[in-house]
């Protein structure tokens, strides 16, 4: 490719696809924090009541997938705008 339309492409893309993987980057820490507070709490509320260890580790499971398909639903929107963004640069 000839360096000058390299150029104009990369002018014209922006910090978009910064700003995706800032936004990816942010949704994987937000739900490993998040997750990890999860399990924290649910091994302490079983060791306080362990004869509600059933019901906690249900609830705390299906909340960390809750969780995991919003982080990963994030992610993905974040890779459709980087190429989202490099399409509409591309022409």
């Amino acid at each position: 490719m000839d360096p000058v339309m390299l150029a104009e492409a990369a002018s014209s893309i922006g910090w978009a696809p910064m700003g995706c993987g800032i936004g990816a980057g942010l949704s994987a820490i937000g739900a490993g924090l998040g997750i990890g507070r999860l399990a924290g709490s649910a091994c302490e509320s079983m060791a306080r009541q362990p004869e509600m260890q059933p019901k906690i580790f249900t609830a705390m499971i299906l909340t960390a997938a809750f969780v995991e398909g919003v982080a990963l639903f994030a992610v993905v929107v974040c890779m459709l705008g980087v190429t989202g963004a490099l399409k509409i640069a591309g022409g």
